[in-house]
C-alpha cells in the first residue's frame, strides 16, 4: 500500500479504453480515495514496448462485439434517422467520407499543440504516436507504467495552451488513476524521468469506470473527467458524494505552489465548503469517457456512458465563454440518462441530459464527442459528432439555439467504424474518429 500525502487545504476524501455500459455489481471494493496529491516520486521511467492490439472488454450484458475488421480507408455515408425535421430547421444535412490518415496500436485519444502541425495519438498500451503528414514517430512510451487491460491503460492526452507541456491520464499497475505532466521538446518528443512530474493520484476501488479524459478549458485551467469508481450502479453512491473525487469533473491549475504539485483555483465552486473536495467542478457523472469544450462558445459537452439502458449527451452552456458546468450535477445515479435509477439518491437539483438513446437501438457505450467548428465539411459545422463503441455508428446531432436555449435537432448517421474509441477535433477543426482496431479516420466531404 502506498503512502498517501494530503495536500494542505484539501479535505479527507471518501472514497473506458471505452468504459462499459453495463456492469457486475459484485466486484470487491477497496479503500476509498483519501488524498489528492502525489504519493511517490514524480518520475516516468524509460519504457519497454507497448502491446500492439489490446481491445477493451465489451459490456458483459451486451451481445456480440463489434467486428474485428476495420472499414476500408474511405467509406461513403449518408443515411439519416432520428426525429422528424421541423420546418424551422434549415441547412443541408452533412454527408462525409471516412479517410484513414494513420493506424496505431489501440488509439484512444488525439491531441494537438500550438505551433505544431502534427497530431498526437495516445495508444492504450502506453505509447503516444506523433503523426506529421505521412511520417509517424514515438513521442512517449510509458508502457512500463500501465497495463492495457479491461478499461485500464493510457486513457487521455492533452497539451497546455502554449504547447509547452503534455498531460496524460492513465491507470498505473496498481489500478490508480494518475495524471502526469511532461515537457515537450522541440522535436515533439516528451520529457521523461526527472523532467516529468505527477500531479494527481486517485485510488480506484474497482477496475472499471476510470474516466480518463482531460482538457484545458477556455479559462486555461485543466479539467479531468473521473468515473464513479466502477462496479455497477454506483454501489457506494460516489457520483453525488462531494467528499469523493469519483464521478466528477475536476478542475485544477497545474502550476505548482507552496510545495504542492498543483493549485486549486480559488473560484472552484466548493472551495472553502466543509465536507467537499475543492478540486470538484461538476458532479453526478457515471463515466465521462470523453468531453470537450466548444471552441466558439466555451460550452462543455460530455458523453456519459450509461449503465444498462440509456446513454447520454450532456451540455453545460458557458457564460461569456467561461464557467461551463460550474457546480452542476448531471444526475447519476439518481438518473440513468432521463430515467430514474437509484431511488435513494435525491431526484432534484440535477441538470437533465441534452440527448439520450437506449440500448434497444443497438448501442451500449457512448463515445463522445465534439461540436464541429471549421474543418473541411462545411455542412458539419455546428453539429455535435459522436458515436457508440458497440454499434460502431458515427452520428452528427444538429444543435439548435444558443446559451441556455440549446436543443437537439436532426440526427444523421455519418458512417460506421469498428469499435470507435473517440471523436475529437484537430487544429483546423477537422473531426477525427479513432477505432480500437488501429485506424485514425478524418471526416472529409463525401
Amino acid at each position: 500500500m502506498r503512502r498517501l500525502v494530503r495536500l494542505a487545504g484539501a479535505v479527507a476524501l471518501a472514497a473506458i479504453a471505452v468504459a462499459c455500459g453495463a456492469d457486475d455489481d459484485s466486484a470487491a471494493t477497496s479503500a476509498d480515495v483519501t488524498a489528492s496529491g502525489p504519493s511517490r516520486p514524480a518520475t516516468v521511467s524509460d519504457p519497454v514496448p507497448a502491446p500492439t492490439a489490446v481491445s477493451p472488454a465489451p459490456p458483459a450484458t451486451v451481445g456480440t462485439a463489434p467486428p474485428a475488421t476495420a472499414p476500408p480507408a474511405t467509406t461513403s455515408a449518408a443515411s439519416t434517422d432520428g426525429p422528424t425535421t421541423p420546418a424551422s430547421m434549415t441547412g443541408n444535412e452533412p454527408s462525409v467520407q471516412l479517410t484513414e490518415v494513420a493506424s496505431v496500436g489501440v488509439p484512444v485519444d488525439l491531441a494537438w499543440r500550438t505551433g505544431d502541425d502534427a497530431l498526437y495519438v495516445a495508444g492504450r498500451g502506453g505509447e503516444v504516436t506523433r503523426i506529421d503528414g505521412d511520417t509517424t514517430s514515438t513521442a512517449l512510451d510509458m508502457s512500463d507504467l500501465t497495463v492495457a487491460q479491461g478499461e485500464q491503460g493510457l486513457l487521455g492526452l492533452t497539451f497546455d495552451p502554449a504547447g509547452e507541456n503534455a498531460y496524460v491520464n492513465y491507470t498505473d499497475r496498481d489500478g490508480w488513476t494518475v495524471v502526469a505532466e511532461h515537457p515537450v521538446h522541440a522535436d515533439g518528443t516528451f520529457g521523461t524521468g526527472d523532467e516529468s512530474r505527477i500531479l494527481l493520484e486517485i485510488e480506484q476501488p474497482y477496475p472499471n469506470h476510470n474516466g480518463g479524459d482531460l482538457a484545458f478549458g477556455p479559462d486555461g485551467m485543466l479539467y479531468i473527467g473521473m468515473g464513479d469508481g466502477g462496479s455497477g450502479g454506483d454501489p457506494q453512491r460516489r457520483a453525488t458524494d462531494l467528499t469523493s473525487l469519483l464521478g466528477k469533473m475536476l478542475r485544477i491549475d497545474p502550476t505548482s505552489a507552496e510545495g504542492r504539485p498543483y493549485t486549486v483555483p480559488a473560484d472552484n465552486p466548493f472551495v472553502g465548503q466543509a465536507d467537499a473536495a475543492p478540486e470538484i467542478w461538476s458532479s453526478g457523472l457515471r463515466n465521462p469517457w470523453r468531453f470537450s469544450f466548444d471552441r466558439v462558445t466555451g460550452d462543455l459537452w460530455i458523453a456519459d456512458v450509461g449503465q444498462d439502458d440509456v446513454e447520454e449527451v450532456d451540455v453545460a452552456p458557458a457564460t461569456a465563454g467561461r464557467d461551463a458546468g460550474k457546480g452542476l450535477s448531471f444526475g447519476w445515479s439518481a438518473f440513468e440518462g432521463d430515467q430514474r435509477y437509484n431511488d435513494d439518491v435525491p431526484a432534484t437539483g440535477h441538470t437533465p441530459p441534452f440527448s439520450t438513446y437506449t440500448h434497444a437501438d443497438g448501442g451500449c457505450s457512448i463515445t463522445g464527442g465534439v461540436r464541429a467548428r471549421g474543418g473541411p465539411v462545411a455542412d458539419l459545422v455546428g453539429w455535435y459528432v459522436y458515436s457508440d463503441f458497440c454499434s460502431g455508428e458515427v452520428w452528427a446531432l444538429e444543435v439548435l439555439g444558443d446559451g441556455d436555449g440549446l436543443t437537439p435537432g436532426r440526427q444523421v448517421t455519418l458512417g460506421d467504424v469498428a469499435a470507435p474509441t473517440a471523436v475529437v477535433d484537430g487544429p483546423d477543426g477537422a473531426v477525427y474518429v479513432l477505432s480500437d482496431q488501429g485506424p485514425v479516420y478524418r471526416l472529409d466531404p463525401a
